[in-house]
C-alpha cells in the first residue's frame, strides 16, 4: 500500500507518503509541510507533494483530514477557498482511493498515541482509561472532536463543529466585544473570538478600549500579536490576555458538555504558542469559573498537546486502519 495522508490547515497543511504491506509498521517514504494559501486547489497541493517526492511508486491510497464538516465525502473547507470532492478527486490525480475525514477527528485518533513527552498537564487529574476523551484546539480556526469507547475495544472518535456555537460574553468588556463583533459579522460563534482568525479582531477591541490608535498595518495573526506584546505593545498584551480568558472559557464549556474523564486535550498551532499563559494559575481559574458546577471542570484532566504533528499522525493511523493492518492498536502513555 502507498498511502498519502494530510493535515490540511487554514495556514499550514502537512503531508506524508507511507509505504508497507501490513506485516509491520508503514515505512515513511516522505515529509512535508506547505502554506495551504500557496495553492488554488487540493489537487494542486497533492500533486506538488508528489512531484517533490519523487517516489520511485506511485500512490494508491490518499487521506485528506480537512476543516469542515464532510458530509458523503464533499466539503467545503472552512478558513480556505477550497471545494473538495473525492470522486473529483480520485480521477483528477489518478488515485484509486480518496477519503477525508474531519481534521478534528483525526486529531483525536492522534492523541490515542500519545506518550507523556507529548502533553503538558495543566490540570492534574486522576485519568480514567475507558472515560470520554475530547480534543478541542485553537488553530486558524477552533475545532472539536471526542472518543468514546469502542464496543471491540479502544476508542472511536468523532467529529463535531462545536467551535461554531454561539459565543456567550462572561462580563461586561466582552459584552462589548460580542456587539462589536456582531456588527462586523453577524453571527458570532466562539472561532469568532478564541482561534487563531480572531486576533486582528481582539486586537483592534484592546486598542479601543485603551484609546491607542490602531497601527496601519495591524497585525494578522497570534505571532505577530505575541511579537507587538513582547516588544511592549500594551494593547497586544491585553488581546493576548483576553484570548486565553475566551479559550480558558471555551475549555470549561467543553469540560461541562462532555464531563472527559479521560482527558480533555488542548491542541493547536495558536495554544501551542501561548504556552506560558495557558500554563498560568489564571487559564484554569477562568475555565472553572462555572458557578455551582466549577466541581465538574476542577476534576477534569486538563493537557496541552505540544506534538505539532498531531494531525497528520492521526490521518496516517486512520488510513492504515482502513485496512485492517493490525499494528494499529490503541495505546496511550497519558
Amino acid at each position: 500500500m502507498e498511502l498519502i495522508a494530510g493535515d490540511i490547515g487554514g495556514t499550514h497543511s502537512r503531508l506524508a507518503w507511507v509505504t508497507g504491506d501490513g506485516a509491520t509498521r508503514p515505512a515513511r517514504r516522505f515529509e512535508r509541510d506547505y502554506p495551504s494559501a500557496a495553492f488554488a486547489t487540493a489537487d494542486d497541493l497533492i500533486r506538488q507533494f508528489i512531484g517533490d517526492a519523487g517516489a520511485p511508486a506511485s500512490p494508491d491510497s490518499l487521506l485528506l483530514a480537512v476543516p469542515g464538516p464532510v458530509a458523503s465525502q464533499h466539503v467545503a473547507l472552512t478558513n480556505l477557498d477550497w471545494r473538495l470532492d473525492a470522486a473529483d478527486m480520485r480521477a483528477s490525480l489518478g488515485i484509486a482511493r480518496v477519503r477525508f475525514i474531519n481534521d478534528f477527528q483525526a486529531a483525536a485518533t492522534g492523541v490515542t498515541m500519545l506518550g507523556p513527552d507529548d502533553v503538558i498537564t495543566l490540570n492534574a487529574q486522576p485519568v480514567e482509561t475507558d472515560g470520554v476523551r475530547v480534543v478541542t484546539g485553537a488553530g486558524t480556526g477552533l475545532g472539536l472532536a471526542y472518543l468514546l469507547p469502542g464496543e471491540a475495544g479502544g476508542l472511536r472518535p468523532y467529529a463535531s463543529e462545536g467551535g461554531h456555537a454561539d459565543f456567550a460574553p462572561a462580563d461586561a468588556r466582552q459584552a462589548r466585544l460580542l456587539e462589536r463583533l456582531r456588527a462586523r459579522h453577524g453571527h458570532v460563534s466562539w472561532e469568532r473570538v478564541a482561534a487563531g482568525l480572531a486576533m486582528r479582531d481582539l486586537y483592534a477591541f484592546c486598542c479601543d478600549e485603551l484609546g491607542v490608535p490602531l497601527p496601519d498595518a495591524g497585525p494578522a495573526d497570534g505571532a505577530a500579536v505575541s511579537a507587538r506584546a513582547a516588544a511592549g505593545d500594551a494593547a497586544a498584551n491585553a488581546a493576548l490576555d483576553l484570548f486565553v480568558d475566551l479559550f480558558a472559557a471555551w475549555a470549561g464549556n467543553v469540560a461541562l458538555l462532555f464531563q472527559p474523564r479521560g482527558g480533555l486535550f488542548l491542541v493547536g498551532g495558536v495554544a501551542a504558542h501561548l504556552e506560558t499563559r495557558l500554563r498560568a494559575p489564571r487559564f484554569m481559574a477562568v475555565a472553572a469559573d462555572k458557578g455551582r458546577m466549577r466541581g465538574v471542570v476542577e476534576r477534569t484532566p486538563v493537557f496541552l498537546v505540544t506534538n505539532p504533528r498531531l494531525g497528520v499522525e492521526g490521518a496516517i493511523a486512520t488510513g492504515w486502519a482502513a485496512h485492517q493492518f493490525p499494528y494499529l492498536q490503541h495505546r496511550s502513555g497519558i
